[in-house]
């Protein structure tokens, strides 16, 4: 392979304050030019709104012969249930002056087009002025505010240094651009989940064993050649959300697109190993369409649920196509508007497909228990009572059986928080480290489900 075809330039590397940064070999300038000249580089973008310019040697072009579309294949350090996911704007040098100072145009993935998708976000970070590392606050443009905590193994200051990085405010700063949701499953430590998109964004989808100019199909779930995350430039939106049609690149920024902390893993950061181009191929070949539904919380508590999803063809999302909904569970129905209507609780299946090819499809499963019912198996009713309620450090569950429990604690918006197994009436359980607010608890025990809900001082 050409040199050429990997990272040749760094043009600008301006992190958010993060666990790794000011510290190699993650976080330093240093860490930034790494990326050049292969894939075995390390560098950390920090948290949200962090971010990388570079550039290859030679521009990226929209080849109609590139194997699926994809122009370019950016490779990270994800593994298998945890993704860091990055946002992928391109720049064309309209004004041929060599430098990336032309019009930013995002490469629209999977989710861009989701509800849940923030654009044009600005978030502040403040530096808390401490020579060894403690929280960094951070405040949105809504008024929204928080802290990125502190991991044990990273004592060194989270804030951008001025030695390593003159550019960046001594005191305070602010990123812009996209935000994703925070999808961390943090419910069975150690083992902490970010489900992967589906397409269309950095640090995402692991590396594959095959030739690296040899992109993966996006639009399949097999690594089947270089692995990574493929990009086509034709993906691009403007500010109007409107695709623009690029021949050709030159510039391209990653941001890392997730503002969350995630537990003993410390801050969502999108990291970044290297860069290839991807060179035209036409014995290659594949499914090129796609349904992505837009995920859903772990739990549904009401009797209506607005879903969402979008058929994709070459990644770019085709309105004309129809999309069906199949469920699996009595009473349940999507009408024409995608709204999912409920009448039952217990395990729902939903697949969406497309009316005109069903193989291109997509599911997912959800647990309901509609407001003011409880789903209770076939043995019949039980009590559950939870008390102290409202609780400060820590709750207990009560039942009348002798049976072991698996005890599910959910946020209000259906995000799993914790699961206990093998619970027995009476145990405490650890509340110290949810926020005040209210909050429900599933048990499962045998075939019976009972469901409480308590406040969290």
């Amino acid at each position: 392979m050409l040199k050429a075809q990997f990272i040749d330039t760094i043009w600008e590397y301006k992190p958010a304050p993060g666990q790794f940064i000011n510290t190699s070999p993650w976080g330093t300038p240093s860490s930034a030019h790494s990326l050049a000249g292969g894939i075995d580089g390390s560098l950390s973008l920090g948290a949200w709104g962090g971010c990388v310019v570079f550039s290859f040697d030679q521009p990226i072009t929209d080849h109609p012969d590139h194997p699926f579309g994809i122009d370019f294949t950016l490779f990270g350090n994800p593994v298998q249930q945890w993704a860091e996911p990055g946002v992928v704007w391109v720049m064309k040098d309209e004004n041929k002056n060599g430098l990336p100072d032309d019009t930013w145009y995002q490469l629209a993935g999977s989710d861009h087009f989701f509800s849940s998708t923030q654009r044009n976000v600005e978030v502040t970070y403040f530096n808390p002025d401490y020579e060894n590392a403690t929280h960094v606050r951070w405040l949105d443009h809504e008024g929204n505010q928080g802290y990125l905590d502190v991991h044990a193994d990273h004592p060194h200051p989270y804030y951008p240094l001025q030695d390593s990085f003159p550019d960046v405010d001594a005191q305070q700063y602010l990123l812009t651009g996209t935000r994703l949701p925070n999808l961390t499953d943090t419910s069975d430590p150690p083992f902490m989940k970010f489900p992967g998109r589906a397409f269309g964004y950095a640090d995402n989808s692991v590396k594959g064993s095959g030739t690296l100019t040899i992109p993966d199909n996006p639009y399949t779930p097999e690594i089947e050649n270089a692995g990574g995350d493929g990009f086509d430039i034709a993906w691009a939106v403007d500010e109007n959300l409107e695709y623009v049609n690029l021949d050709t690149v030159h510039f391209i920024k990653v941001q890392t697109a997730v503002l969350a902390n995630a537990g003993w893993v410390g801050e969502i950061s999108t990291e970044l190993r290297g860069g290839v181009r991807v060179e035209p191929n036409t014995s290659l070949s594949g499914e090129l369409q796609m349904v992505v539904i837009k995920d859903l919380p772990h739990l549904i508590t009401h009797p209506q649920w607005q879903l969402e999803a979008f058929a994709f063809h070459k990644g770019r999302v085709d309105f004309d196509k129809q999309i069906l909904w199949e469920v699996d569970m009595p009473g349940a129905s999507v009408d024409e508007n995608m709204m999912l209507n409920l009448s039952e609780s217990g395990e729902l299946t939903i697949h969406a497909f497309l009316a005109d090819n069903p193989e291109v499809s997509a599911s997912v499963s959800v647990f309901v228990d509609i407001e003011g019912q409880t789903y209770i198996g076939e043995t019949g009713k039980e009590a559950l009572s939870v008390y102290p309620n409202p609780a400060q450090d820590h709750l207990v569950l009560s039942f009348p059986k002798s049976e072991r429990a698996r005890v599910n604690i959910y946020h209000p918006d259906g995000r799993l928080l914790k699961t206990l197994s093998g619970y027995s009436s009476g145990s405490q359980i650890y509340t110290g480290d949810l926020t005040p607010g209210v909050y429900l608890i599933r048990t499962l025990i045998k075939d019976r489900y009972m469901t409480v809900r308590f406040i969290k001082r």
